[in-house]
């Protein structure tokens, strides 16, 4: 049956976030031919608005207010609240991000829906869409369907592609006034640590590194490595506790979960905790000193041998490759 869902978009930093674009790929799937509207929020959103467009929506709404400018809670919760009552939606979906990991639940008991959470596939059974998510750190799957009520769901970025980009495309583009009062936190500023260019969660190619890099130092010829294929340097928990890089780029069980389509684990051993982050990768390319690490069992290519004389090599190899082409 058709539905009228509402995707939100995510901005950071003036841009929309890709996930945004596969959260609008997932609203057509769960549609069903129905209705697809976007939702942003922020301070100033409105010229975002034709890009979401361009990706499938069918119109967009906008929320401009200067408490939207940076997300907290209780802002994006009652500006969110105010759209829902005005559209009345029978979908809902957002990427599971930090933002969307935490407004969700919230809107969800709100709006008395059940919250399908880190979805990584939809398909349709009878009209009805039937979610596909992780459990058990990654290890079994289980398929979610909505029986009544809202359909709200999270969606794990890099799973679903988004739409192609139809620049000629166009839709109604409206705006929402809401009242939002009662905060208890406002933000004002925003320092950020520098983690390198590209996010590590929605990255195509990452570059991980583990214990084995040995130092701050050691992490330099993956950043390299990283910056020539355009892709995110992140590493696994024991490099974090061992201060050779910030907590940021952690990625395992206590860090962020990431399915690029290149993975490189580098001085990684394959903790089980890692790889309930990373396991999901389509391409996983493994270089460690010791040819019984675990991670050479989830791998699909494995280099034994010393990564400070290999990652080099591998390195200019590829720059040779890629002035060739």
């Amino acid at each position: 049956m058709a539905k009228k869902v509402l995707v939100i978009g995510e901005v950071r930093d003036g841009e929309l976030r890709n996930v945004s674009y596969e959260a609008v790929a997932a609203g057509k799937t769960i549609s069903d031919g129905g209705e697809v509207v976007g939702v942003l929020l922020g301070e100033n959103v409105s010229d975002l608005a034709d890009s979401l467009i361009q990706y499938g929506a069918d119109r967009v709404v906008t929320v401009n207010h200067a408490d939207l400018k940076s997300y907290t809670t209780d802002a994006y919760q009652q500006a969110l609240l105010q759209v829902f009552d005005v559209e009345n939606p029978e979908g809902v979906i957002l990427g599971h991000t930090a933002m969307g990991k935490d407004v969700s639940p919230r809107l969800a008991m709100k709006l008395n829906a059940g919250l399908i959470s880190d979805a990584i596939a939809i398909d349709v059974d009878g009209g009805e869409p039937v979610f596909t998510r992780p459990i058990y750190s990654g290890k079994a799957f289980e398929k979610k369907k909505v029986n009544e009520g809202v359909v709200f769901a999270t969606i794990r970025p890099n799973n679903i592609p988004a739409l192609e980009q139809d620049t000629a495309r166009t839709g109604d583009v409206s705006s929402v006034t809401v009242d939002i009062k009662d905060l208890r936190t406002t933000i004002r500023d925003v320092v950020r640590k520098a983690t390198g260019g590209v996010d590590l969660s929605e990255a195509n190619v990452i570059v991980a590194g583990g214990r084995g890099v040995k130092s701050e130092e050691g992490f330099k010829p993956l950043q390299e490595l990283a910056d020539l294929l355009g892709g995110a340097v992140g590493a696994s928990r024991g490099a974090c506790d061992a201060e050779y890089c910030d907590y940021g780029l952690q990625i395992g069980q206590t860090g962020k979960v990431v399915t690029p389509d290149l993975y490189f684990a580098i001085g990684i051993s394959g903790a089980i905790q890692h790889l309930a982050g990373m396991s999901n990768s389509k391409v996983i390319v493994a270089i460690n000193k010791d040819p019984e690490a675990p991670i050479f069992e989830v791998a699909d290519y494995g280099i034994v041998g010393d990564l400070f004389e290999i990652v080099p090599i591998l390195t200019e190899e590829l720059k040779s490759a890629l002035v060739s082409n």
